[in-house]
């Protein structure tokens, strides 16, 4: 089948945002540009960079479920910020130079008894993703579908926190790509492994609140824990929502 880029997502700060984009320009050996520039480190973090470090560091949605809620604007020189929550006031800041006003900001958020938020560090020429490459993560509409169905109820793809949204394909057509290379838009890009999903994925993006066992879903209807598939850039290009997606020999 032929998948059609629907949505087009970047995380300016990891787990604290959201913004839906139309299209950009992809780039070998990077992310997404504005994807996960920033993370934020948490007092016990055993690894404070300067280089990429596992997630494990950082203050994220799968221990606190209210970041969930945050959705941010990254401005077209990607120096600035704007976050707003349902629960704060809209918070504009340059995350290299503002560390006090956005802790500030975000401790409200923090669930009691966590590790608090410590200190915002950048990435060196790439976003602080999940994995050691720098990965784009695809994710299909036609999954989706088959997990709300499963959990019992529509669920917002937000949840999963995906780079790139595709319809058009089967349910879990896209575990069939890994070791492929594909097309999308003028960039090709060679998919290197499916994704573990976490306790994130539970949690509703509208309220910061958990309300749906993505988890257990996944587990009792498929035995396993993985949505969508990780991606690495192999040839520089742009992507549109409404590109197709073609796989190559």
């Amino acid at each position: 089948m032929a998948g059609t880029i629907t949505e087009i997502w970047r995380y300016p700060i990891k787990s604290h945002g959201y913004e839906r984009i139309a299209a950009t320009d992809l780039t070998p050996g990077r992310t997404i540009p504005g994807d996960r520039l920033w993370a934020v480190l948490h007092e016990a973090a055993k690894d404070r960079g300067p280089d990429w470090i596992a997630c494990q560091n950082f203050t994220r949605v799968a221990k606190t479920p209210a970041l969930a809620a945050v959705s941010a604007q990254l401005s077209e020189d990607m120096a600035q910020v704007t976050l707003t929550h349902p629960k704060r006031p809209a918070l504009a800041l340059n995350p290299d130079t503002d560390e006090a006003a956005f802790l500030d900001w975000v401790m409200p958020l923090m669930d009691e008894g966590r590790a608090a938020p410590v200190k915002l560090i950048r990435a060196k020429d790439r976003g602080m993703t999940d994995t050691p490459e720098p990965t784009i993560s695809l994710n299909n509409h036609s999954t989706h579908r088959a997990v709300s169905q499963k959990v019992g109820k529509p669920l917002d793809t937000r949840r999963w926190r995906g780079n790139i949204w595709l319809d058009g394909l089967g349910p879990w057509e896209e575990f069939e790509w890994i070791g492929r290379k594909l097309r999308l838009g003028t960039a090709e890009l060679e998919v290197i492994e499916r994704i573990t999903r976490c306790l994130a994925t539970a949690t509703n993006p509208e309220t910061g609140l958990r309300d749906a066992d993505t988890l257990g879903a996944l587990e009792t209807g498929w035995d396993h824990r993985d949505f969508g598939v990780y991606a690495v850039v192999i040839k520089p290009g742009t992507i549109r929502e409404g590109d197709t997606l073609q796989l190559l020999p």
